[in-house]
């Protein structure tokens, strides 16, 4: 018996990661996010952090004009990466690096990141869920 599995000591598990594909989840629904990105992604950021998820980690990836609606870094609830170039290589980057410490699942409806994501260990959360669990 190893000493995690003894009495008096607590089982490690490995940590839940969520990782956010903004774009697509603020996309996923015609509320006129496209007049205001930022605002959307404050929206998104600010759902996400109230929601109380099932997940250890949340990572919300924006890029382009939403990144100006929250900026990048961990608030303990949700931490916010900006993507560099391409919000979708910056997904899979995150659930690939997510997955070497335990499950992670993506937010998406693309369906080209969702194979990526995929091939590098995730499961897959449609949008429409993600927004029915932060209570929509």
């Amino acid at each position: 018996m190893s000493s995690a599995e003894s009495p008096g000591h607590a089982t490690r598990t490995a940590p839940t990661t969520l990782v956010v594909d903004g774009a697509n989840v603020v996309g996923s629904r015609p509320d006129g996010w496209w007049r205001d990105r930022a605002g959307a992604a404050r929206r998104l950021f600010d759902r996400l952090a109230d929601a109380g998820l099932p997940y250890d980690r949340v990572t919300l990836v924006l890029e382009g004009a939403a990144k100006a609606g929250v900026p990048a870094g961990d608030d303990g609830a949700v931490a916010v990466v900006h993507a560099p170039r391409s919000g979708d290589d910056e997904i899979v980057e995150q659930a690939r690096s997510a997955a070497a410490d335990g499950p992670v699942t993506v937010a998406t409806a693309d369906r080209e990141l969702r194979e990526r994501v995929r091939q590098v260990g995730a499961e897959i959360l449609s949008p429409g869920r993600l927004l029915e669990l932060t209570g929509d």
